[in-house]
């Protein structure tokens, strides 16, 4: 096993990887920016060291910076968490030029899969069913306007190397298209360098579903079951929950074994996530993307497989074979996690940075797990993401988890900064989400309408 790893990244999924690692008896190295001086992850981690100033360009994506401090703490391996450069195939290929194992696949398949635009075309050769869409980059209007037409709208626009919901634009005819086109390809070009896009049929509503999977150098894949991700704001999930209730038993079978396909027909190694999005009128689903990391949900799935995620990537980018067998793992329960940010939801979901100067986060019960970077006297930095904590609870069915979740988020206590704390509470308290009855277009249309309305 290694002695030490490098964490590349911050907040809770820093801390997260401290914590699998200590348990593993893996030394840990933390990076941080000028802003990250007292951040969490800096305290608990074995070593730290500055890579940059607060702009992340400077600290969290300096890959030079970042590489050396691996070899001047002497690092085994990267772990880069999500985000920032998890799945950057550049700086997986400079890990391995130089001998430092990136916890994650190959720059090869980050590269195929990473680029929407390779990852489906793959996906066809592996016969996995995806929308109907472009065969490859679209660069212009005239192109996107012709696409179009054969296709049929309604279309999302998406960059071919996005993520995050960057880059992304729903078209209900030809007259939205040319502003959202320019709109959407220019989002790309700021986000990821590079203003590429494509093209598909738009399945909406439709139920988000992924599906994750673990690979290892020994050519093992399996699934650790699907998760429900319906539950966005601006291509931004708010609520995931495991299983999900739009899926009975041969579909889950069926979508479950089409993310193993996908993974093994690119040889994946390490954690991943398949995408696809379901029809629920129809019961096909289709093909949507593939993240190449560790996804910020991962939690619901640890619950219900009993699988721990972050140690099986340790593992595998070790060498090790996957601890578990397909055979192997059961699904007990279900599980739900909220993502609680420092928003303001009736001010448009404006960032709130601030100094937290009291702080109770809920506790107490069997099923109950609060991933976090705050402290009380910690100063939220107006640079990153606003995500300060995931509340992720499990019950023996899923009414217990609401329940449970429900009484969570009603001791869940941060003064200082607002945060989204009540909006989560009022959406898991919600008659449709109770039901289970919501899709992707659920938030947007018809929750975030009433809420908004209140005072």
């Amino acid at each position: 096993m290694f002695n030490k790893i490098l964490i590349a990244n911050r907040g809770e999924i820093a801390v997260r990887i401290i914590r699998a690692a200590r348990e593993l008896g893996v030394g840990t190295v933390a990076i941080y920016s000028t802003a990250d001086r007292d951040a969490l992850h800096v305290h608990l981690a074995d070593e730290a060291i500055c890579v940059g100033p607060a702009r992340s360009t400077e600290s969290y994506l300096n890959m030079n910076n970042i590489l050396s401090a691996a070899v001047a703490t002497g690092a085994q391996a990267i772990h880069p968490g999500f985000g920032f450069l998890s799945e950057n195939s550049k700086f997986a290929r400079l890990c391995e030029e130089m001998n430092i194992k990136f916890i994650g696949p190959s720059a090869k398949v980050m590269d195929m899969m990473g680029d929407k635009i390779n990852a489906r075309a793959e996906m066809i050769k592996a016969g996995v069913p995806v929308t109907p869409g472009s065969e490859g980059e679209v660069h212009t209007t005239d192109e996107a306007v012709k696409i179009a037409e054969e296709i049929g709208y309604p279309i999302m626009l998406k960059a071919s190397a996005g993520g995050g919901g960057k880059g992304i634009r729903k078209v209900n005819n030809v007259e939205e298209l040319v502003p959202a086109f320019e709109a959407a390809q220019a989002e790309a070009q700021a986000a990821f360098g590079n203003g590429a896009m494509f093209i598909e049929r738009m399945i909406f509503p439709a139920r988000h579903i992924e599906v994750q999977i673990l690979g290892d150098s020994q050519g093992n894949v399996i699934h650790l079951g699907e998760r429900d991700c319906s539950l966005q704001r601006n291509n931004q999930k708010v609520l995931e929950e495991s299983p999900s209730v739009a899926i009975g038993h041969t579909l889950r079978n069926e979508i479950t074994a089409a993310a193993v396909k996908a993974a093994q027909h690119v040889s994946y190694e390490n954690a991943g996530t398949i995408e696809f999005l379901l029809d629920e009128s129809s019961g096909k689903f289709y093909f949507m993307e593939m993240n190449t990391r560790v996804q910020v949900e991962h939690p619901v799935t640890e619950f219900v497989s009993g699988v721990d995620i972050v140690k099986e990537q340790i593992r595998v980018a070790n060498g090790n074979e996957l601890s578990v067998k397909q055979e192997d793992v059961t699904f007990s329960g279900h599980a739900i996690e909220c993502r609680i940010n420092s928003e303001n939801p009736k001010f448009n979901f404006a960032p709130s940075p601030g100094k937290i100067t009291n702080l109770f986060l809920p506790s107490g019960g069997v099923g109950l797990r609060v991933d976090s970077a705050m402290y009380s006297g910690y100063s939220i930095p107006p640079y990153y993401d606003s995500m300060i904590a995931k509340v992720i609870v499990h019950g023996e069915n899923r009414f217990e988890a609401l329940m449970k979740m429900q009484r969570a988020l009603l001791e869940f206590d941060v003064e200082g900064v607002i945060t989204n704390v009540d909006f989560q509470l009022e959406l898991i308290s919600d008659p449709h989400v109770v039901a289970g009855d919501y899709d992707t277009s659920f938030l947007g249309n018809v929750f975030l309408p009433e809420y908004q309305k209140e005072d």
